[in-house]
């Protein structure tokens, strides 16, 4: 049962999947720059040690890699660009100064939530594709040796994004007072959604 003025957000399976992309994330992160630098080897004890994270970083990728493509499938209907966020990003000042009322009426992502989702496709895929050519013993002896490296470097740079990138995902889901809500609860408020998402409010209520 809904409480009062309470909007559904996300499902159950939803929330289930991102959270499970979340959390295969954080694992593949910390392992990932526990063979990134010396400095960071300390972190290899959370998996048990340096040859343990080695063997498990690739298929924690893997896994993250699988389960965001679900995430994808339910989710890029949504965060495809359209004119609105062509305008809303060329107001980006309003948006960060919290002046909503000056911004296109936004749906259920703003294009900064868009730009942000497609930031970490690209990133994941390419994490993906990189990882599997320099995937040693399995695969990274059926490349040249300079691909291995090409691979090697764009794995590292691309893993620096798409950290920046959750690094603003989770500010401005704790920066946006209610947002947490929804992925957690499932519900946001319909004061929140009116605020924040108008457009997406109307299609889903009709007000």
């Amino acid at each position: 049962m809904n409480i009062p003025n309470q909007i559904p957000r996300y499902s159950d399976n939803e929330r289930l999947n991102h959270w499970l992309t979340a959390i295969c994330f954080m694992l593949a992160a910390l392992s990932g720059l526990s063979l990134f630098h010396p400095s960071l080897f300390w972190l290899t004890n959370l998996f048990g040690g340096g040859p343990w994270t080695r063997i498990l970083h690739p298929f924690i990728g893997l896994v993250m890699a699988l389960v965001f493509a679900g995430m994808v499938l339910r989710f890029w209907q949504h965060n495809k660009l359209q004119d609105n966020d062509r305008q809303w990003m060329k107001q980006w000042r309003d948006a960060i100064s919290n002046r909503e009322d000056r911004l296109p009426e936004v749906g259920r992502y703003n294009a900064g939530q868009k730009m942000i989702f497609w930031l970490m496709v690209v990133c994941i895929a390419t994490l993906l594709v990189t990882g599997i050519l320099f995937w040693r013993p399995w695969f990274a002896d059926a490349f040249p040796i300079v691909v291995v490296r090409i691979a090697t470097l764009l794995h590292a740079v691309t893993a620096s994004i798409i950290v920046l990138g959750a690094i603003v995902h989770i500010y401005a889901a704790i920066w946006v007072k209610g947002s947490l809500g929804g992925m957690l609860g499932g519900t946001v408020s319909e004061k929140w959604a009116r605020k924040h998402h108008p457009a997406w409010l109307r299609e889903i209520t009709g007000k």
